[in-house]
């Protein structure tokens, strides 16, 4: 357009006629001053001056439109960080309420990585975590996976492998997901399931772990008799296997008869048991106790081996608050057999 108009004020400079269009567009432009001298009803002189207050006219008007353009950014801007604050808190918000579902502290939530927020919202959404997010969680991840969290893995996994038996009738996705359910409390699903499977007509392997894990889901409902029977079951198609040691071990340590218990603890550690494992069962076994009980397990356990259960102290000292109470010493670093 400058060029345009350069050409316009050359021509009329020179008092040469404007042709109809570009009076047209003098009139488009609002160059109106202009026009006026185009067609002969301004002289030069009061172009001149009318021309000068349309240019501060301009100028003003081009202020007011920048400042009015900038003060619509501003605007657009403060609102658009608005909406990014309030995004931030509602992910903040989401994020915390599944921390707090999940047991997660409120002092460790606002730093939780954000792989363990992908975790609890995979978990929250029904769906089965990834092999390297289950070992991130047991590795790295460890101290956020939490009772809550661990319960509702064991339940996502648990509904998986039943959905893989109903569909391949395999009796080791039946076994999986028993297992899967005892450490969700779900050992009435996990004896619903185990109860459609005849584990005779089975492979002695097979038929051995069928009962294993249904001995095992017996014991966490508390039908001992049941359970000692398919623990012993197990044991005799399967004697090298330590698995049905352990679980009469434990049964029989639950229900008092503390020396059979120890028994076949140690024929299950013969068999290759790893015995921080064993005693992680055992110290889940006296949590689960009656004070009277739990206190008569503890003793036959500190007289068995003083050195391996002397973590017993500790937690008889925790428990009945005495911060004063020292340890005794074991006599002898040998264990004694009753």
């Amino acid at each position: 357009m400058d060029t345009r108009l350069q050409r316009i004020l050359s021509a009329l400079h020179d008092e040469q006629p404007l042709t109809p269009s570009t009076l047209d567009f003098l009139l488009q432009q609002g160059l109106y001053e202009l026009y006026r001298l185009a067609i002969g009803a301004l002289s030069y002189e009061r172009f001149h001056e009318l021309a000068l207050a349309e240019q501060a006219r301009r100028m003003q008007q081009a202020v007011k439109a920048k400042r009015a353009r900038e003060a619509q950014a501003e605007i657009r801007e403060a609102g658009r960080l608005e909406q990014e604050r309030r995004s931030l808190d509602e992910v903040n918000n989401a994020n915390q309420a599944l921390c707090q579902r999940y047991g997660i502290p409120d002092f460790v939530a606002p730093r939780c990585p954000h792989r363990l927020m992908d975790i609890l919202k995979r978990v929250s959404a029904g769906q089965r975590l990834h092999e390297k997010d289950r070992a991130w969680l047991v590795s790295i991840g460890e101290g956020y996976f939490t009772p809550a969290l661990r319960s509702a893995f064991h339940h996502l996994e648990a509904r998986f492998f039943a959905s893989e038996f109903h569909k391949t009738h395999d009796p080791w996705a039946a076994v999986n997901a028993s297992s899967h359910y005892r450490k969700c409390n779900g050992s009435h699903n996990a004896d619903a399931l185990l109860s459609t499977i005849n584990p005779r007509e089975h492979p002695p392997k097979l038929h051995a772990a069928i009962l294993t894990t249904h001995g095992g889901v017996m014991r966490d409902l508390k039908h001992w008799s049941n359970a000692l029977l398919m623990g012993e079951q197990a044991h005799e198609l399967q004697p090298k296997d330590y698995r049905p040691c352990t679980l009469l071990g434990a049964v029989y340590m639950q229900t008092g008869q503390h020396a059979l218990g120890q028994a076949w603890y140690d024929k299950a550690i013969e068999r290759g048991a790893n015995v921080a494992v064993i005693d992680r069962d055992i110290r889940t076994i006296l949590s689960q106790l009656p004070p009277p009980q739990r206190r008569a397990l503890e003793d036959f356990l500190l007289e068995e081996d003083p050195i391996r259960f002397a973590w017993i102290h500790q937690s008889r000292r925790s428990r009945e608050g005495d911060g004063s109470a020292k340890n005794p010493e074991p006599k002898d670093s040998v264990r004694r057999r009753r």
